[in-house]
């Protein structure tokens, strides 16, 4: 450690308390906030603290510190850090809990649910210099990280534009139509050769073998099989005994996100996992893909949408999918055509995306380096 620094435990720091065991004065109308272990803000009827804070959660996966000052209640299972020592700037250690950041998953106790305990966070070696230093690094820190702040904004806005103006030229695709569209006026049912339901239960998996198909495998049109689950090829027979997904077959998600369908490549043999469906057109009718982006344009997805149940997780139901009406339809010449502008348009839409995305990691990994360097004593 650098010359001028030492490490002393944070419980020498501040005082530290969790809050109450129950949330009975938490209120949708209570005059003060109510801070639950979860790092929610609700409000409540009463204050147990009325001071300078930072609330870190008990529980969880991320306990990242919100710095608070006034009248405020704490659940049993969220930790307030107050009374600070005047050998500590308040934000020099929010930032430095930040940097510290995987500290506490590493010792939260628990099988199923991570928590902490007052231990924790008295224990906690702080690196502490002066404070003219201290306020020095902080400041040095609250410049930088306005400019990330509004990097990651405008990085975050230019990937909103881009999926935005993906989706405007989709449905511009669909209903600034030529010649040659004729309407059906038969159900997606009897357009396709079958849809059929996947198996309501989890299939259990391995480290290698067929990809499982869950719905967050199901993107915009192709599957997304980075971290895909996989099964046995005696599983694999037993989920696939309905209907063996074929190339060119659609799987379409039921839930989470409800609407996502992506098409089936060639030479990818694939199970579903729960909450999809597998969708086999009519090849007289549909070619695959473009079957995909009608069902995925905006008008297509707020029609297949209309009758989702659930009052958090939106749930498409098999008889609305096989009674969709999918509208008019061109012929296999003009899909084709479809097919490649959409896909051109696509392939560029995720170039910006993996172009913003990158960007925001970079900011990400920015901020790290900067708190690595301010705690080290080398900013």
């Amino acid at each position: 450690m650098k010359a001028g620094w030492q490490t002393i435990p944070m419980g020498q720091l501040c005082s530290i308390k969790s809050g109450k065991s129950d949330t009975k004065d938490a209120v949708e109308d209570g005059a003060y906030v109510f801070f639950d272990r979860s790092r929610t803000i609700k409000k409540s009827s009463r204050y147990l603290f009325d001071c300078e804070a930072m609330i870190i959660p008990g529980e969880g996966t991320e306990f990242l510190p919100k710095h608070f000052v006034g009248k405020f209640d704490l659940h049993q299972r969220a930790y307030a850090l107050f009374d600070f020592s005047n050998q500590i700037d308040v934000k020099f250690l929010y930032y430095y809990l930040h940097h510290k950041s995987d500290y506490f998953p590493q010792v939260a106790v628990g099988a199923t649910v991570k928590s902490l305990r007052l231990r924790h966070f008295e224990q906690l070696p702080v690196s502490l210099t002066s404070i003219p230093e201290q306020q020095r690094i902080v400041g040095i820190l609250d410049e930088a990280f306005v400019a990330i702040a509004t990097a990651k904004a405008n990085a975050e806005q230019n990937l909103q534009n881009a999926r935005a103006l993906f989706e405007s030229h989709l449905q511009s695709v669909f209903t600034q139509r030529g010649d040659g569209w004729v309407e059906h006026n038969k159900p997606l049912a009897d357009l396709c050769e079958l849809i059929v339901d996947c198996e309501h239960k989890t299939a259990p998996t391995q480290e290698d073998g067929f990809p499982s198909i869950r719905t967050p495998n199901i993107g915009k049109g192709k599957l997304l099989l980075d971290g895909v689950y996989r099964v046995s090829e005696t599983t694999y027979r037993e989920w696939t005994r309905r209907a063996e997904p074929l190339p060119g077959d659609l799987i379409l998600a039921r839930e989470a996100p409800a609407g996502n369908v992506a098409v089936i490549p060639e030479n990818l043999k694939v199970c579903l996992g729960q909450r999809t469906v597998l969708i086999r057109p009519n090849r007289q009718a549909f070619e695959p893909e473009f079957l995909a982006w009608l069902l995925l344009q905006p008008q297509m997805q707020q029609k297949l949408l209309a009758h989702s149940r659930g009052a958090t997780v939106q749930h498409v139901n098999m008889k609305d999918i096989r009674a969709l009406d999918v509208g008019a339809i061109p012929s296999l010449t003009e899909q084709r055509r479809i097919v490649a502008n959409v896909g051109k348009a696509s392939e560029e839409t995720q170039r910006l995306e993996s172009l913003y995305q990158r960007k925001l990691a970079a900011l990400d990994e920015l901020k790290k380096s900067l708190l690595h360097q301010a705690f080290s004593g080398t900013l």
